[in-house]
């Protein structure tokens, strides 16, 4: 997953929002991967022939308590697997996921440039409900990034219920 990670941002195809000053490590890798498992945040591999051909994953969209039933999600392929459609299974699989947590809603930001990116949400119910332009500088240019969204379950259609703790909450409180 890193030697993905590291392609798609050293290659400036990874989202402008993902300028590391430091170098994304293996320990930083998994430890990201931990805080996910305990806070019930999915995180899904896809692997092709016992090799990773990609990954999705979704982190909390804000911290403050009023957001806790949206999440922003990112999806990686290995560039050998690009188009052959890794994302399209991801993708449903990530968002089933997060719908079965209880999660209400899905932001995406998505560099401007990436049509198939765009189009891939699209097909999948995600709305543009955004550009945010040349907020992103890489490579000696701006670039524009496209929020995008999509209700999970019932969305907001219907009152979420109490919000269940998550493991490294309650174990705050020991």
């Amino acid at each position: 997953m890193l030697a993905i990670y590291r392609h798609h941002i050293s290659r400036g195809l990874g989202d402008l929002g993902r300028c590391e000053a430091e170098p994304l490590e293996d320990e930083d890798l998994k430890r990201r991967r931990k805080n996910m498992r305990n806070r019930r945040l999915p995180h899904l591999v896809a692997e092709i022939d016992g090799s990773v051909a990609g990954y999705a994953y979704s982190v909390p969209f804000r911290k403050r308590p009023a957001y806790r039933y949206t999440l922003k999600h990112s999806i990686y392929v290995h560039h050998a697997f690009v188009n052959c459609g890794i994302a399209q299974t991801l993708l449903p699989a990530l968002m089933d996921a997060c719908a079965y947590a209880g999660y209400r809603q899905l932001i995406g930001y998505i560099d401007a440039a990436k049509m198939a990116s765009l189009r891939l949400h699209e097909a999948f119910g995600f709305a543009r409900v955004g550009l945010l332009p040349a907020v992103g500088f890489r490579f000696g240019q701006w670039g524009d990034s496209v929020m995008v969204q999509r209700a999970l379950g019932p969305g907001d259609t219907t009152l979420p219920g109490p919000w269940p703790q998550t493991p490294s909450a309650t174990a705050d409180r020991g």
